[in-house]
């Protein structure tokens, strides 16, 4: 792909795996009660956020009733409530709400994504549905490639994801690091570009925010300190 534009125009298109496409279409069709009147989206979810993004956020899959719904990563859920409140309080974002696409939303340096781009029963997608999707963020990160400095992780699934893509372009240390809110490494380039600071954060479930495990206060921090990577650091 040249563009991130073509790339997004590309995922919306994937049929590859035969679960997720059928979940994902039947879920658009029967729909939940609450929004029976609307049209769902029903097919992969692409990245959102500037071509030229310093920072990128990795979740995990489109949630059936939320970017399943309207197209758009955390977009119409309780999870992403609670992430771009974070990222607006941070600056990362043009308004604390997501809601649809066309309710004004913009992210400021920083671009959200997920290793797979439908949304999976259960909220499980397989490891081979995960792999059979690896190449989409291959590729996105390619394009990220000449201003990324660093990528904030949402949940352990998303970790164990995203650190096979990153070594084309940076050195991932074995064994590999492990998981954990708030732990931060440094990786190398291998490939003659910048470096990258990889944050680890607690995916913004329901799960974790209802519980108090994970506060929006926390959310903030390691946004704070993935947008203040430099170049260079």
């Amino acid at each position: 792909m040249s563009t991130i534009a073509e790339l997004d125009g590309r995922v919306v298109e994937c049929r590859a795996c035969p679960r997720l496409v059928a979940w994902r279409e039947e879920v658009a069709a029967t729909k939940r009660a609450a929004f029976r009147d609307q049209d769902y989206w029903g097919r992969p979810v692409p990245g959102f956020g500037p071509p030229d993004a310093s920072v990128a956020v990795v979740g995990l899959a489109p949630a059936a009733h939320g970017a399943n719904r309207t197209g758009r990563v955390f977009t119409g859920d309780r999870s992403g409530d609670v992430l771009y409140a974070a990222m607006h309080a941070v600056g990362l974002a043009s308004q604390p709400t997501a809601t649809h696409i066309g309710d004004g939303l913009e992210l400021r340096g920083v671009r959200i994504t997920a290793p797979v781009k439908c949304a999976p029963p259960a909220n499980k997608p397989t490891p081979a549905e995960r792999d059979a999707c690896g190449h989409w963020l291959v590729e996105e990160f390619a394009l990220l490639r000449p201003t990324l400095r660093a990528v904030v992780v949402l949940g352990a699934f998303g970790w164990q994801a995203l650190l096979p893509v990153l070594t084309a372009m940076w050195s991932v240390p074995t064994p590999r690091p492990r998981f954990g809110h708030g732990v931060e490494h440094h990786l190398a380039a291998v490939d003659g570009g910048p470096p990258l600071t990889l944050f680890g954060c607690y995916h913004v479930s329901q799960q974790n925010t209802f519980t108090g495990r994970l506060t929006q206060a926390m959310v903030e921090d390691v946004l704070r300190r993935a947008a203040r990577v430099r170049p260079g650091e």
